[in-house]
């Protein structure tokens, strides 16, 4: 039999806005004491960038075990950010955001293909590991239903991650330890 795959799918924005607060919330700027004063006071660090390089590295694991790595987010003002996150290793889908600037279908898209991954066999049951990268609640009912179904999830995200998503996981990692060695 072969060896476990890591199918990782991530949802950018979300790593992004909430790597900009866990960034404010580190270098203690004001307003942003703790995540909630972070949040309350809508301060992010502007300055903080992601290393795909290092999150697909650190998410999915060595290039031999990895199923997918997909990354799902809304187009920026250039296509060069999307070239380098796909040199980084992952496989981009983009959607564009709405009239109110607001990214819409991207949650509902990650959570239709991890479903379909695993319901159409590609992810095999108590073996594989299905990692999802993102800290919204709006991902319990998957994670619930495929853990309760044998199916291994790894979420990985900030410490504010919805607490409803950490307890129905069957494994949860937090990128705020590792918030310098994923910073560009």
């Amino acid at each position: 039999m072969s060896n476990p795959l890591n199918f990782t799918y991530v949802d950018n924005s979300n790593v992004f806005i909430e790597g900009s607060r866990a960034s404010a919330v580190a270098k203690k700027m004001a307003g942003a004491e703790t995540y909630v004063a972070a949040m309350n006071n809508h301060v992010t660090d502007k300055s903080w960038q992601p290393d795909y390089g290092r999150l697909h590295e650190f998410v999915c694991g060595d290039r031999s075990e990895i199923g997918c790595a997909k990354l799902w987010g809304s187009p920026p003002p250039s296509d060069t950010f999307w070239d380098m996150v796909r040199r980084k290793g992952f496989e981009v889908k983009t959607y564009e955001k709405n009239f109110a600037g607001k990214e819409k279908k991207v949650d509902v898209a990650i959570a239709h293909q991890i479903t379909k991954d695993v319901y159409s066999g590609k992810i095999r049951k108590g073996m594989d590991e299905v990692t999802l990268v993102a800290g919204d609640k709006d991902f319990v009912p998957v994670v619930e239903d495929l853990v309760e179904n044998g199916y291994i999830v790894h979420v990985v995200f900030w410490d504010n991650a919805a607490p409803e998503l950490k307890a129905a996981c069957s494994k949860f990692t937090s990128l705020n330890p590792f918030l310098p060695h994923l910073t560009k």
